[in-house]
């Protein structure tokens, strides 16, 4: 059976972490299968959102610790954050389409941060979030010491990260970890309509508004506002723009094609 699945349905690439059995945790070949899926849905020009989430009762357990103990199958901490968390943040966090972060159970260790490096995150009501590293002697990877505390605050993220307490989906919410929680029993469909409404929206505005963001991070107010002019400019000279001001005049909602 494959690690990952990977599907496109109206203009969504859904991506699927398929380990039900190992609550969807991390080995070698999902990690790289992760890493295709999110290039192929960059390169399709039909994709216009990305939705990634779990099968079975869990988002991500984080790493597969029965690959790390294994002397014959164990890729060395080096490699498997080299070769597969870090690249899978950073395409998340660059590729130029919106990412829905479909968590439809509990997200540990790299699984939580890898959801929490999503653009859009959504949770299902019973699930929780855990920085489970410390229990283990290990520290915050992919992405988890540069994201979470720019997320909840300095104080909130350390502690989180120290104690490794349970995060649930209603207090993820509360503290601005995740945009929204949906009732268990409907959360697949919610989700997916989030998805929907973005694989509808004016596809180049959303990348340079994901970029703008980005930047946000390391650079000066100054540094900004003059950034933000540069993309303002390039977002007007899109069709998508022109549609936009077009349905707005003629009192009609705009069909965008993402350029």
């Amino acid at each position: 059976m494959s690690t990952l699945l990977y599907e496109k349905i109206n203009g969504i690439a859904k991506i699927t972490l398929n380990r039900p059995k190992a609550f969807n945790s991390f080995n070698r070949e999902m990690a790289l299968a992760c890493q295709h899926a999110l290039d192929q849905a960059a390169n399709d020009p039909e994709v216009r959102s990305i939705y990634l989430t779990g099968s079975g009762k869990a988002f991500c357990a984080g790493q597969d610790l029965k690959e790390v103990t294994s002397k014959e199958l164990n890729p060395g901490f080096k490699r498997i954050l080299e070769e597969h968390y870090n690249p899978i943040i950073s395409k998340i966090r660059n590729i130029e389409k919106p990412v829905v972060g479909a968590v439809n159970g509990v997200a540990a260790g790299a699984g939580a941060n890898i959801a929490l490096a999503c653009d859009i995150v959504v949770a299902a009501e019973h699930v929780s979030f855990i920085q489970a590293f410390s229990l283990i002697g290990l520290v915050p990877d992919s992405g988890g010491t540069f994201i979470l505390p720019r997320l909840i605050g300095y104080q909130k993220a350390m502690a989180l990260a120290m104690l490794g307490d349970k995060v649930k989906a209603d207090e993820a919410e509360r503290l601005g970890m995740i945009y929204k929680v949906f009732p268990s029993d409907s959360f697949e469909e919610s989700s997916w309509k989030l998805a929907e409404k973005l694989a509808k929206m004016p596809t180049q505005g959303l990348a340079y508004t994901k970029f703008l963001f980005n930047q946000s991070l390391n650079n000066t107010l100054e540094e900004q506002l003059a950034l933000e002019g540069i993309y303002q400019i390039k977002a007007s000279e899109t069709e998508d723009y022109q549609e936009g001001v077009a349905a707005f005049i003629e009192k009609r909602k705009p069909s965008f094609s993402g350029k």
